[in-house]
């Protein structure tokens, strides 16, 4: 591998190739060696994929700021640019989808090969049309739906699973194209995109983000992103009702996630609040609501561990037998626990009901009503 012809090849912005390729990890996928970069380095985004073999170069996808108030934390953001698009963030599973030696693969952001993204991918979008017409693009997308064995949300119109391509970019260099060139190339083939509130100066911006946040947050939606015109520039914010959310899965499976993930939830909750609540009566329900997101599911899992029931994410999945079976030797590689809940066939396919064990938060709360000790 030359590694310094890759070094520059990702613009890094170190001059010794072994700065940045200590920091890569080899693996093999599909009889092909990919090279991935586990951790932000030296310019280079997490999740970057070096194909040696192929001579394809997969940039990671750059990691989006928030904003934690609206105003004036949009026009601030913005300052200097034009125009700013609003479109939906959608709660999903982010993949980059890219074509190595011919052959669409879906990357985590980790820079896993997700052998069953990969499989829907291939089935729900016209990949090969594409790729003919555009091999060097990155399809960045999102896999939303109830049935997922990642991320299960309810979207209006979608029964079990569908994608949504947010970003097209380079696949080496990782720039974008614009917004409105974006939207009209996945019109063009018939691909999935987040809904778009509307394009506006960043001061006039700041009113339609607020009116999608109201909209979406009584539906029980993730949030915006708000983009440039070129696509440069992003910057995220979220819902109450996203917050509500992440925290009542934290605290069901209380010893899986870490304090900086649930302290970060409440951190953007109390700034919502105190840009939003209209009354102290508004900012105690608000209180209240956050309250039950963190208590009752915490309660509710130490009771099932009390009496033996099993506790662990609940996932649905339905698709080729031999793609649902890669899933889980896939998922298994990360070292998680899965168990078989329900095992069948429908209209050819396969659909199975697992779950993933949540082993530290059901053994740790095993040892406390043991009755062992905690030290803090």
């Amino acid at each position: 591998m030359d590694r310094d012809a890759y070094r520059e090849r990702l613009a890094a912005t170190t001059d010794d190739p072994a700065d940045l390729f200590e920091h890569f990890e080899e693996r093999s996928v599909a009889g092909r060696t990919h090279h991935v970069l586990t951790a932000a380095r030296h310019g280079v985004e997490r999740g970057t994929v070096v194909v040696e073999d192929a001579d394809v170069v997969v940039r990671g996808y750059p990691s989006i700021p928030r904003i934690l108030v609206l105003e004036p934390g949009i026009e601030s953001f913005f300052a200097g640019t034009e125009t700013v698009v609003v479109e939906e963030k959608l709660d999903g599973f982010n993949v980059r989808i890219a074509a190595v030696g011919g052959e669409p693969l879906a990357f985590t952001r980790s820079g896993y090969v997700c052998p069953y993204t990969t499989a829907r991918a291939r089935a729900l979008l016209d990949l090969e049309s594409f790729f003919d017409a555009h091999p060097d693009r990155v399809l960045c997308a999102e896999l939303i739906g109830p049935e997922t064995p990642y991320t299960t949300t309810d979207y209006e119109g979608i029964d079990s699973h569908d994608i949504r391509v947010f970003d097209v970019r380079d696949g080496e260099s990782g720039e974008p194209m614009s917004v409105a060139d974006r939207r009209a190339l996945c019109r063009a083939f018939d691909f999935g995109q987040p809904r778009c509130f509307g394009r506006a100066a960043p001061s006039d911006a700041v009113e339609i983000a607020a009116a999608a946040i109201a909209d979406l947050d009584a539906a029980g939606r993730e949030g915006v992103v708000l983009k440039s015109a070129d696509g440069e520039s992003m910057v995220k914010y979220t819902t109450a009702s996203q917050h509500r959310e992440e925290l009542a899965y934290a605290f069901s499976l209380p010893f899986e996630c870490g304090r900086d993930f649930v302290f970060s939830r409440i951190v953007r909750e109390a700034f919502r609040a105190a840009e939003f609540a209209e009354n102290d009566d508004r900012l105690r329900e608000r209180a209240h609501d956050l309250g039950e997101a963190i208590l009752l599911p915490m309660v509710a899992t130490i009771r099932s561990v009390a009496v033996g029931k099993p506790i662990g994410q609940r996932h649905t999945v339905r698709g080729d037998p031999d793609a649902l079976e890669a899933l889980f030797d896939h998922l298994r590689e990360q070292s998680l626990t899965i168990e078989i809940e329900a095992d069948r066939r429908e209209d050819g396919d396969r659909v199975v009901a697992f779950r993933k064990v949540a082993d530290s938060s059901r053994d740790r709360i095993r040892h406390y009503l043991d009755g062992g000790t905690r030290d803090e």
